[in-house]
């Protein structure tokens, strides 16, 4: 079966009675015509979809009418539309100004439609003011806008304002009601409202949305299928939730949150919803603002009946839940629990009991609806002197007089364990740390003085070895050292310690080296405890000192930088000079 499509262009406005929910504006226009008096600048500003640019095409064929013409005949030739979004600049106005001279060949006037002005710049506004002064009698400037505020003041001053307005979902669905008698397609009152809620006061976007609609369910359109095909959330389920609320039945709230999740909708979507349909009630519970519902009949019906069951304070504390939450969403870290919560607070607002805080909530004790499920019990059995039993009963939770009489059926029937036969569970033993003893308790001091008699008694410094060497064994020993500190990875101590040869002092056990700066000697003196203990160790001789001093005219016998790298070259080969020089070289 082929597709029913039907094509939303033929019902676009052909002449002003058929534009819809501007009568007033219309109006205006064919008297400004009949009686001669249309400026000859005109602003039509509004939301996007209300008619403006065909109001503005509508206008252009009109008022070059006057009767003689032929029924095809649309002077075409006489309306230029000019889209300012994409042609903003001087030379796209100056080419305008440039046309605007040019009489029209048929017809009265030429028809300026310049789209979205308020996109034009600041010089192309100042270039079109002349122009927009001073017309030619022949033009008609009609510039249209969705941002009136953005328009410089002396264009607006040279213009006669139209202010277009939202088309009416009531409107709308009258319409779209029409179009439908005329291409046989059965259409229900709430499929209608819906797609002209859908539209948002734009005709253009209802007459696309039903063309969509229609193609995808034939000639019958149900509400179901509209929301189905448009990926709105029906309005019964928001019936259902409010119905839930009122109940107190939060278990049963969540779990119809997470089906409507489960459908693919947004949860801010399914809040911002459940807060519209909170307004609709309390605009039901006046008379004289039913009238602001734009629902179908059906729809109204409910509407009526379910906010007979809802008070005012209930309506307006739901309110305000539900708009805190429209407003925390979009920068909650968590937006599925933050609407749980609301959904909870707003069960517990009728909820009858003692509340102690505005944001009370029912206790989840309340939903314990379930049988009590009885704990296993447990028999230990005794031998008393008399040889007689006695038996305890230990049962975790609350139990009744049947749970007693289950509990002794159960004692008679378990074997009696004795105590002779009863087996000691294994324990594993860990070897646990022990348990550390806090610095400021009396304990500590006794803890303290253990670990002082725990300790072994200090060695003397008399009992140490102190046996004599040689400067040989200790420079074997050095260079052994430094040997292992390279091979460790530290290439800065042992450069250090290979910058002099040490000497034994005379008659001393005392090492001496010199350095040529002070840095590698603060470098040595960091890491000598090192260097000490190695020597200690091997040569058995624990009176080794290390004495460091700085000679800053050492220090000319290294070469840092590359001239003084250079200077060290020439002085062991003169000839590498004249080699420089040759090759013209830098150093």
């Amino acid at each position: 079966m082929e597709p029913f499509v039907v094509s939303a262009r033929k019902y676009r406005p052909q002449t002003f009675k058929d534009v819809v929910g501007q009568q007033a504006i219309t109006d205006t226009l064919e008297n400004a015509i009949a009686n001669n008096h249309l400026a000859q600048a005109l602003l039509f500003c509004g939301p996007r979809g209300v008619g403006k640019t065909t109001c503005a095409r509508i206008l252009a064929k009109k008022i070059n009418q006057d009767g003689n013409e032929r029924e095809d005949e649309d002077f075409a030739f006489n309306i230029f539309e000019l889209d300012a979004a994409s042609n903003n600049s001087v030379d796209d106005i100056r080419s305008l100004t440039d046309q605007v001279r040019i009489p029209p060949q048929v017809g009265k006037y030429k028809v300026y439609i310049i789209d979205e002005v308020h996109m034009l710049s600041q010089s192309a506004f100042n270039a079109f003011l002349k122009t927009l002064e001073e017309p030619p009698k022949h033009a008609i400037f009609i510039l249209a806008t969705t941002e009136k505020h953005k328009i410089i003041p002396t264009i607006l001053s040279r213009c006669q304002i139209f202010d277009f307005k939202r088309i009416t979902v009531k409107d709308a669905a009258n319409y779209l009601k029409y179009i439908a008698d005329e291409q046989g397609i059965t259409a229900e009152d709430d499929a209608l409202h819906i797609i002209a809620q859908k539209a948002d006061g734009a005709m253009r976007d209802a007459l696309s949305i039903f063309d969509r609609v229609v193609s995808f369910s034939g000639k019958n359109l149900t509400r179901r299928a509209v929301t189905e095909n448009l990926n709105v959330l029906d309005y019964d389920t928001f019936f259902t939730t409010t119905d839930l609320v009122l109940e107190n039945k939060i278990p049963e709230l969540l779990l119809l949150f997470n089906d409507t999740l489960a459908l693919g909708f947004d949860g801010h979507h399914f809040v911002t919803g459940l807060a519209s349909h909170f307004r609709d009630l309390m605009v039901c519970q006046h008379q004289s603002t039913i009238t602001l519902l734009e629902v179908g009949e059906n729809a109204k019906a409910k509407y009526a009946a379910q906010s007979k069951l809802t008070s005012r304070d209930f309506l307006l504390k739901a309110l305000d839940t539900t708009n805190d939450c429209d407003l925390k969403y979009r920068t909650s870290k968590n937006q599925r629990l933050l609407v749980e919560l609301t959904l909870m607070k707003l069960a517990s607002i009728t909820f009858e009991a003692e509340k102690k805080k505005s944001d009370y909530l029912i206790p989840a004790t309340h939903f314990r609806n379930q049988p009590f499920t009885k704990a296993p019990t447990y028999s230990i059995t005794e031998e008393t002197n008399g040889g007689k039993t006695k038996a305890e009963n230990h049962q975790i939770g609350k139990f009744s007089e049947e749970s007693l009489k289950t509990n002794t059926a159960v004692t008679t029937e378990t074997p009696i364990l004795k105590k002779e036969e009863k087996k000691e569970p294994v324990k594993n033993e860990l070897n646990s740390r022990p348990k550390r003893v806090s610095g400021l308790s009396i304990s500590s001091l006794k803890a303290k003085k253990d670990h002082q008699n725990n300790k072994s008694a200090p060695i003397k410094e008399e009992d140490l070895p102190k046996t004599a060497f040689t400067e040989v064994q200790m420079q074997t020993l050095w260079n052994e050292f430094v040997k292992k500190l390279d091979s460790k990875g530290k290439k800065i101590l042992a450069a250090n310690l290979q910058a002099d040869v040490p000497k034994l002092l005379e008659d001393t056990t005392t090492i001496s080296i010199e350095l040529p700066n002070s840095t590698m000697k603060k470098e040595v003196e960091r890491e000598q405890s090192l260097m000490l203990n190695f020597l200690k160790e091997k040569l058995q001789n624990y009176d080794i000192t290390l004495q460091i001093t700085v000679n800053e005219a050492h220090a000319k016998k290294f070469a840092f930088t590359p001239e003084e790298k250079y200077e060290k070259l020439r002085e062991k080969n003169p000839a590498i000079d004249l080699l420089r020089k040759e090759f013209d070289l830098d150093i």
